[in-house]
């Protein structure tokens, strides 16, 4: 388990470097087509102030897109409490709670540090989990804080939302200089920077489903470690698998903080989508059984 955890943070330090890398392509290939070379300063220092806005503000941009709200022991006990005891058992400082009024079963966690922690139950999923499954289901939540999944998940998401805006605004930059002066574009030129603004945002969103899928399964195994008890996060899951359904208010910014995928099914969905099927997240847990 360690040894996955330790992989997975020089993984992270991989892919940060790679945003890094193609942020920075992107800056030089805009400076070099436009022969304007402050392009490339101006697109780091965009980067770098959004990241940062992004990393201090995305706890709280989550928890507005969907409906969050903060309680309080007295408002639900019974999710405090299991919130409670876990972060005691898993020494960790106690996060703020939110309950989000949706029959959809799910949950998230979100915040750029233990300290700054925030974990989130549907009343779907309140209403269906046992004592022992919603256990689990927080569990695997606080697993995410813990491992500091829920900072790699902020600094990708708001890697790849720059990456997005910088090719967009590429694009925009290609057609304004295209229609004012349409002799002195090279053809060459126009098709590579449309290339790269299509492709660069779509290399970015893959890289954030790499990221969120391995570590859905590393949360997975943490909840059952934390719990010592395989088959509450085995049923838990069955369950979110069995009464899976869209929620209400849907936003693909936000689909990878949950513990099952809140968006429609589609094809393109499945596809593209930040979580492991959960078959395959029980049958890992179902392999692991003699090893937690």
């Amino acid at each position: 388990m360690y040894k996955q955890i330790a992989a997975n943070k020089r993984n992270t330090i991989l892919i940060m470097i790679g945003f890094v890398v193609v942020i920075a392509a992107l800056g030089a290939l805009f400076a070099y087509l436009f022969d304007d070379w402050w392009i490339s300063a101006w697109v780091l220092i965009v980067a770098v102030i959004y990241a940062v806005a992004q990393y201090f503000l995305s706890a709280s941009l989550a928890v507005a897109m969907t409906g969050a709200k903060e309680i309080h022991k007295k408002d639900h006990p019974r999710l405090y409490n299991t919130v409670e005891n876990l972060t005691i058992t898993a020494g960790l400082p106690m996060p703020k709670v939110y309950i989000i009024n949706d029959p959809a079963p799910n949950a998230f966690a979100t915040g750029r540090d233990p300290k700054h922690a925030i974990v989130a139950a549907t009343t779907g999923l309140l209403d269906i989990m046992d004592n022992k499954e919603l256990t689990a289901v927080m569990a695997h939540e606080l697993s995410h804080v813990k491992n500091y999944d829920i900072r790699v998940s902020m600094i990708t998401f708001g890697l790849v939302c720059v990456v997005g805006l910088i090719a967009d605004l590429g694009t925009r930059m290609i057609f304004l200089t295209r229609a004012r002066d349409d002799e002195d574009n090279s053809p060459i030129g126009l098709i590579v920077m449309l290339l790269v603004s299509i492709l660069a945002p779509v290399a970015a969103s893959l890289a954030q489903f790499a990221v969120s899928r391995e570590r859905e399964y590393l949360a997975d195994a943490s909840a059952v470690q934390l719990t010592r008890y395989p088959e509450g996060m085995i049923s838990a899951l069955k369950k979110l698998d069995t009464h899976a359904r869209p929620m209400k208010r849907q936003n693909p910014a936000t689909e990878a903080l949950y513990i099952n995928n809140p968006l429609r099914k589609s094809a393109v969905n499945t596809l593209f989508s930040t979580h492991p099927p959960i078959e395959k997240r029980i049958e890992r847990l179902e392999h692991g059984k003699n090893t937690f």
